[in-house]
């Protein structure tokens, strides 16, 4: 046989072996002998050297899976083995008829375990199947990412993240913290892609001034109306319409509508461009037709649904600035501009409804502002009044200026003679005083100080000044003492004239009218005048009431005016500048030397020419009966004249604690521990220069009777600290008397300030007129320095009775002399005399 013929016989032997291929017939039906059997032995070997070879190459290629697969078998085979044991033994325990509770409870525990495991298997697989979904709407999204479909990703990745929430799997699993983190990647490159195509479709350049916003652009697939969906897929449309508003204000808005500039922009519009461009006047009218620009600008560029998210966070910073730095400083503040102010309304009108029919919305500040009109203009006269009264204010007091009051009053002969002693008043020329009275006409004249309202205090307080222990003092008659009577505690809300309806008082009157004479007593009227010194504030007050009064009549009963519905508004404007003057000039007079004094002057000149406004204002004829009527200034009249009481009262109230605190404040005079002689008479010599000091200021501002009775105060404080002193002491030795006696005398040396610069020597001062305790510091000297008869002689011959009492000179008696009969003689002669000049 050929060696062919034996290859074949050898494959087909691999053949059958390998595949169980049958040979051909004529092969088959060969005769084989055992020669013919070696090469077939041989390609079996071969066959089998091959297949062992590509069996160990695929062993080792497969090796990790075969033998996990191994592994999972025979975990597979030993969960069949398990569950067959099961199964039999369940089986078996069934058929036995002594199955006890327990093994059918544990049956039963096996079974419901491998229910809920074929359970979680189901899970498993459908987590897995889940999980693959979430991975491919992935992929699908970062697809479209790439090709610019940004409305596409933005939808995909939404579905991603119900698909990934869906997923029956804890959120800390590591396969979901893979996918959270791929989703939020995929979510950030495509936000990265947005923003890029949202800058492109919206340009805004603030160095050039120019906007150029379009609704869809060649290379880009998102338009401005898909834009609105992808803000609203990642909720910031508020956010990026605030941008938006921020960039368009900073590079359009904002130049055009800074009215501070020194030039302003005008805008321009050239499809596709919204630009500043030229120079534009700074007029209501242009600066509307401006944004009226912008507006139709963006209303026409912009989805509706985006014009509406850019109102909301454009017009609550757009309008208040249009109202504050542009309508508001248009604003008149007389009547003589209304024809501007009304075409100024007519043109925020007209934009409202431009506004509107442009689609936005927000702008309900500018319609009020429209609406109300009149409530604008009154606001700002409000406004400019108190803000000039304010201004003046702050400007100080300025140059002072004399004026004169002058009042008619009917007084008795009596008064009229002492008014001519005390040299307050004066004849006429051409007539004699004496004449006068004994003749029984003719006319006098006087000059002296009305006596202020006592009324109960303003409220000044409130504003943090006058909180002393202030005294409710004010400018009397030179023969009355002042009021050492503190005043009623006050309501911090009158400073600005709130309740003064209520107040009441003693009207103003003349100081030299004390008492209305009997019909028995000759009397006759007197022409009396005062000199006084004004500031420079008063006139700009009285200009400003006049003004504000002159226009809020014009409006009355004017119905074609459109301010009419302001009239009554500006009839009550005057209370609030007068109350504002009240509220703010306490300060600002405190700047300066005596100036309570000036702020009682000042108000006190403002009372009386108001006063004499509202008596004018009812006679004149050329004012309706409603325009008469609803001039109310009598509250404010009561106020002030209160309020220049408090001022004065103040003025007086700080300087009596000054001159206190000088001769030792609380404690006595004459017991400081440590003091000499020389020191005392230091102390007394420093309050009676602040005397001089104050007296000469108070000189150039207040009238004569005023400040004869202001300083007479002043010296009587010093007189009544001084007796006070006295009587407090344990004793009074000689050496001590004649210190107290020197300490007087030098007080008593201010009795040149009472005299006329051109009185005889002889003459005597008015101290004693003013000052109560004058006299009083005098016959104290006189105790001080006399024996116990001379004592005695002026208790029963002098008028030592008419300023101390029974008790008080006892007590000086004690305190000067020795005990002994003849003192105790003395004494009870005087206690049995209490009255001996009488009763007065």
């Amino acid at each position: 046989m050929s060696t062919s013929e034996n290859a074949q016989i050898g494959h087909a032997l691999v053949e059958f072996s390998l595949h169980g291929v049958f040979p051909e017939e004529d092969v088959s039906s060969r005769r084989i002998s055992v020669q013919d059997l070696a090469p077939a032995r041989e390609s079996l070997a071969a066959a089998k050297t091959k297949l062992q070879s590509d069996i160990r190459q695929i062993n080792e290629e497969t090796a990790p899976d075969v033998n996990q697969w191994v592994a999972n078998a025979k975990s597979l085979e030993d969960d069949i083995n398990k569950s067959r044991s099961w199964a039999n033994d369940i089986v078996r325990r069934s058929q036995a008829p002594d199955v006890s509770g327990k093994t059918i409870q544990e049956a039963e525990d096996k079974v419901e375990f491998l229910r809920r495991e074929v359970e979680y298997n189901k899970q498993v697989r459908g987590a897995l199947r889940s999980i693959k979904q979430v991975n491919e709407i992935l992929d699908q999204v970062e697809q479209a990412r790439d090709e610019r479909r940004i409305l596409d990703s933005l939808h995909l990745l939404e579905r991603s993240w119900t698909a990934l929430d869906a997923i029956p799997v804890s959120k800390s699993c590591r396969v979901m913290k893979l996918l959270d983190l791929r989703a939020f990647e995929l979510k950030s490159t495509v936000h990265d892609a947005f923003d890029h195509v949202w800058d492109s479709l919206i340009r805004i350049d603030a160095e050039t001034q120019k906007i150029v916003i379009s609704e869809t652009l060649e290379d880009e697939q998102m338009t401005l109306t898909d834009a609105v969906v992808g803000m609203k897929a990642y909720k910031e449309l508020d956010q990026r319409m605030a941008l938006l508003w921020h960039s368009i204000d900073r590079a359009i808005v904002g130049p055009r509508t800074r009215i501070e500039a020194p030039e302003l922009p005008s805008v321009k519009t050239d499809d596709p461009y919204l630009a500043l461009d030229g120079v534009a006047d700074k007029t209501i009218t242009t600066l509307f037709s401006d944004l009226d620009q912008i507006m139709t600008y963006l209303s026409e560029c912009l989805p509706e649904e985006l014009v509406y998210s850019l109102s909301n966070v454009m017009m609550p910073d757009l309008i208040p600035r249009i109202v504050g730095t542009w309508l508001d400083t248009a604003v008149p503040t007389s009547l003589q501009d209304m024809d501007g102010f009304q075409q100024l309304t007519e043109a925020v009108k007209a934009f409202c409804s431009r506004l509107e029919s442009l689609n936005f919305s927000g702008f309900q500040e500018l319609q009020e502002w429209v609406d109300n009109a009149p409530k604008v203009w009154l606001s700002k006269c409000r406004e400019t009044a108190l803000d000039s009264v304010r201004t003046k204010l702050s400007q100080g007091l300025g140059q002072s200026r004399e004026v004169e009051r002058v009042e008619t009053q009917t007084v008795s002969r009596s008064e009229g003679k002492e008014l001519a002693a005390n040299g307050v008043a004066s004849p006429n020329d051409d007539d004699d005083w004496g004449a006068a009275w004994d003749d029984g006409d003719g006319e006098s004249k006087d000059e002296t100080n009305a006596k202020p309202e006592s009324n109960e205090d303003d409220g000044t307080d409130a504003w943090g000044w006058g909180d002393d222990d202030a005294v409710d003092e004010q400018p009397q008659a030179p023969t009355e003492q002042p009021s050492a009577e503190p005043p009623a505690e006050e309501d911090p809300t009158e400073a600005w004239g709130w309740g003064e309806e209520d107040a009441t008082g003693p009207t103003p009157e003349v100081a030299a009218q004390k008492a209305v004479p009997s019909s028995k007593t000759q009397s006759r009227e007197l022409t009396l005048k005062e000199i006084y010194n004004i500031s420079s504030m008063p006139e700009p007050v009285l200009a400003l009431v006049s003004a504000v009064l002159e226009d809020a009549a014009s409006l009355v009963g004017n119905d074609n005016s459109p301010m009419a519905a302001a009239a009554a508004g500006l009839f009550s404007l005057p209370t609030l500048v007068l109350a504002m003057f009240r509220a703010v000039s306490p300060y600002y007079y405190a700047l300066n030397t005596g100036g309570n004094m000036f702020l009682y002057n000042d108000a006190t000149y403002l009372a009386e020419r108001l006063a004499d406004v509202a008596k004018d204002w009812k006679a004149r004829e050329d004012l309706t009966p409603r325009a008469i009527a609803m001039l109310r200034l009598d509250n404010d009249i009561k106020a002030l004249q209160s309020f220049a009481t408090r001022a004065y009262s103040s003025e007086m109230a700080t300087q009596r604690t000054v001159l206190r605190d000088l001769m030792g404040g609380s404690q006595n005079l004459l017991q400081q521990d440590g003091l000499e002689t020389a020191d005392l008479e230091a102390q007394v010599d420093n309050a009676i220069i602040h005397t001089r000091s104050i007296a000469d200021t108070w000189s150039a501002i207040l009238s004569k009777s005023a400040w004869s009775q202001a300083v007479g105060s002043l010296v009587d404080t010093i007189a009544a600290k001084l007796v006070a002193d006295v009587m407090d002491l344990a004793g009074i030795g000689q050496d001590e008397a004649f210190n107290i006696a020197s300490l007087i005398a030098r007080i008593t040396e201010l009795d040149d300030l009472f005299l006329a610069p051109d009185a005889a020597k002889d003459a005597i001062p008015a101290t004693a007129e003013y000052a109560s305790s004058w006299l009083r510091l005098k016959y104290l000297s006189e105790v001080l320095q006399s024996n116990l008869q001379d004592v005695r002689y002026l208790w029963m011959e002098s008028e030592l009775s008419l300023y101390f009492t029974v008790d008080e000179v006892v007590e000086l008696i004690g305190l000067s002399f020795v005990d002994n009969a003849r003192t105790r003689e003395v004494v009870k002669e005087i206690e049995a005399n209490p009255q001996p000049m009488g009763v007065r």
